[in-house]
């Protein structure tokens, strides 16, 4: 059959071919961009307003003039180009003994930095302005209740040493543990994409993580790597920080489980991963006789208690299940850094605690 030559049906693919391969520059420069804003220490954001502007708040709190003053937290999320989101938690911050519980989400504020000020407001007609380092918090006659100081927290299991008998996967001197893809940057950090060089089945791992700053980025595309235990079944790491937990958020079993209370920290903070691993068991012919289970501490809080996996998650469940199989540090979006990896080989019983070593919590 003779092709058409209608010289309005050739315009027509010219510009749909022209559309196209714009969207596809304006894709390309807006992934350039996150990447190219995606900072990994302190040292690169010392200038930069919105970090400065981003993390964590506690004091107390008026909620009305003629009432008594409560605990509350704050943290704030820095969403790129002077724009901020907020949450508001009556009691603390997340993870603190008096912070929100399992479906208490805070409350939800937003902001923009504009000829100097900083001014987060939300439901319930709550203003909280930022003054000289911390947040003041505004009643409708603009009196201030109340203020929240900034607060840097550190968990309770961060340098927690490995235990006689523990196996060292990394601690800063070499790489002797993992394939010879593995990585460590200048700093003495291992770096996202490693992958053990042996097989493990039960196990207690320690995982110590720092994320990237990606402030322009979004959910999945920020700062996002996984400890894919038996390369199957992954814990997620993700800055979600600010977000209540999810399914594919910060600590959850990917897509299977979210975490109770979502106690991460901001980007650039080491966030500890303590995992309490057992590995599905086989009869003698091979066929599977109990599910895999696991209990995971964010940053020394119980967000995971004893989920029975009935396979591995995300893509982990597209390989087949065994008793023994090696270690994954994911390497997905954005920099991730690890330091401090150990693991105890054999079968461990979590604490039956909320927190691991309490006596060191902040609050």
């Amino acid at each position: 059959m003779e092709r058409s030559k209608d010289p309005g049906m050739k315009n027509k693919g010219a510009a749909i071919v022209g559309c196209l391969g714009l969207i596809l520059l304006i894709l390309a420069c807006s992934g350039a961009r996150v990447g190219a804003e995606a900072r990994i220490d302190l040292e690169e954001v010392a200038s930069d307003s919105d970090f400065s502007f981003q993390g964590e708040y506690a004091g107390s709190v008026k909620r009305d003039h003629d009432v008594e003053a409560e605990t509350t937290g704050l943290q704030v999320v820095a969403l790129g180009d002077a724009r901020f989101r907020a949450r508001l938690f009556r009691g603390g911050l997340p993870g603190e003994p008096g912070g929100p519980q399992e479906g208490e989400f805070g409350v939800s504020l937003e902001g923009t930095y504009r000829d100097g000020e900083l001014v987060l407001a939300g439901g319930d007609g709550i203003r909280l302005r930022y003054d000289d380092g911390r947040f003041a918090s505004l009643d409708a006659a603009d009196r201030v209740p109340g203020h929240l100081e900034p607060v840097n927290r550190e968990s309770p299991t961060q340098g927690l040493a490995p235990p006689d008998g523990a196996v060292v996967l990394f601690d800063g001197s070499d790489l002797e543990k993992w394939t010879d893809s593995a990585r460590m940057d200048e700093r003495g950090r291992l770096v996202e994409g490693a992958t053990t060089a042996d097989e493990y089945g039960d196990i207690r791992l320690h995982v110590e993580a720092k994320l990237g700053f990606m402030p322009n980025a979004r959910d999945q595309r920020r700062a996002n790597s996984g400890i894919y235990i038996q390369n199957r079944y992954e814990v997620q790491i993700l800055d979600s920080f600010g977000l209540p937990p999810a399914p594919n958020g910060n600590a959850s079993l990917y897509q299977v489980s979210a975490p109770s209370v979502n106690a991460s920290y901001p980007p650039l903070s080491w966030q500890t991963y303590d995992v309490f691993f057992r590995a599905p068991r086989f009869d003698d012919a091979g066929e599977k006789t109990e599910n895999a289970r696991v209990t995971v501490f964010l940053n020394g809080v119980r967000v995971q208690d004893d989920v029975e996996l009935e396979g591995g998650t995300g893509r982990g469940g597209l390989r087949r299940e065994v008793a023994r199989a090696e270690l994954y540090l994911q390497s997905h979006t954005g920099p991730v850094r690890f330091r401090n990896v150990w693991l105890v080989e054999g079968e461990v019983d979590p604490p039956d605690t909320p927190y691991l070593n309490p006596s060191r919590r902040n609050g």
